[in-house]
């Protein structure tokens, strides 16, 4: 199985290639579950509708406000063209949010710091599976919900690693709008825990790449190998793969 998170500043600039990189990793045999994000939409809609939003350590604050907005982006717009854009390309979609069957259990990480920001404390891949076994590929909106019905903003990559973590996923894959890790331009191909912490200390990793890095490394402790790819190129080829590949046991 191979879990696919889309970045949200990518999702406007995927290019064929990439869904036909979705279509052979299918047609050999593997399973593709993806998850979304869409901080860019959410950015535009807050806005054009003058809600005031601020990012706390990397996380939007999201007040009541800024989660009507969020998951009107993330289960509306984002998820949707998701789907019709793989089904455009002969690829069965459904769309799905976290709160579908709690598939993604959760709970706030600091209401008075972040607001409605959540994290996964469990998933629940039955439907997953179900869907996975009928031949479609879930796409799966990082919206969390906890125990009394209370929805929460979930980051994107963290809720893609879970979700990879809880499925026994062999590879998870953040697709993004860079070719890779990179350093003085040209992409890591393999990277370890300890130069990515080189890298980060050093500022060669900074900016979003950081929390795509840190959900890397620690789902490398359930997951066997993680890349971050290109939405842009061709990631994946007659069982090749482009961009910068994180191994368990590199990271072990």
């Amino acid at each position: 199985m191979i879990v696919i998170k889309c970045g949200g500043s990518v999702l406007h600039e995927l290019s064929p290639s990439f869904f036909t990189s979705v279509k052979q990793l299918r047609e050999s045999g593997l399973d593709v579950v993806i998850v979304h994000g869409g901080g860019p939409d959410i950015g535009q809609l807050l806005k054009a509708l003058n809600i005031p939003s601020e990012f706390v350590n990397g996380l939007r604050k999201t007040t009541k406000d800024v989660l009507d907005v969020v998951e009107m982006v993330l289960n509306g717009k984002v998820n949707q063209t998701l789907v019709s854009l793989l089904q455009a390309n002969d690829i069965r979609a459904v769309g799905l949010s976290g709160v579908d069957d709690r598939l993604l259990q959760a709970k706030p990480i600091d209401l008075h710091a972040l607001g409605y920001v959540g994290e996964v404390v469990n998933v629940r891949g039955k439907l997953v599976h179900t869907l996975l076994r009928h031949g479609y590929v879930p796409v799966i909106a990082p919206i969390g919900v906890d125990e009394g019905g209370q929805t929460y903003n979930i980051n994107a990559d963290t809720a893609a690693a879970a979700i990879a973590q809880a499925l026994s996923a062999d590879k998870l894959v953040f697709v993004t709008d860079v070719d890779g890790i990179l350093n003085n331009g040209e992409v890591v191909e393999e990277a370890t825990a300890q130069m990515i912490e080189a890298m980060i200390a050093d500022g060669t990793i900074s900016g979003g790449m950081i929390p795509k890095v840190k959900a890397a490394l620690h789902a490398l402790h359930s997951v066997n190998e993680v890349a971050i790819v290109s939405g842009k190129v061709p990631f994946y080829k007659e069982g090749t793969w482009r961009g910068t590949m994180m191994k368990k046991e590199v990271y072990v």
